[in-house]
């Protein structure tokens, strides 16, 4: 099981090394489109990315309500508790 800690370091360490964002600017609060300029394309890369990590299948339903950094560390701490 992963702790909060860890999911945001492995997603911060995604976000720095695939979408090149830089990472001072990403914190729990860090709203993924307009802070972070991630779009549509880039989430579906993100969810894929997500999913190898975890080794969960993550529905694309379930990460339409996700806009900050925080809310992809719950869904994701949501998903490998399950």
């Amino acid at each position: 099981m992963q702790s909060r800690e860890q999911i945001l370091a492995m997603l911060t360490e995604i976000l720095v090394n695939e979408f090149e964002i830089d990472a001072a600017a990403i914190t729990p609060e860090a709203s993924l489109y307009q802070e972070l300029d991630l779009d549509s394309i880039d989430a579906v890369d993100l969810v894929i990315k997500l999913q190898q990590m975890t080794g969960k299948k993550i529905q694309p339903d379930e990460f339409k309500a996700v806009r900050t950094v925080d809310d992809v560390v719950n869904a994701i701490e949501g998903l490998v508790q399950a």
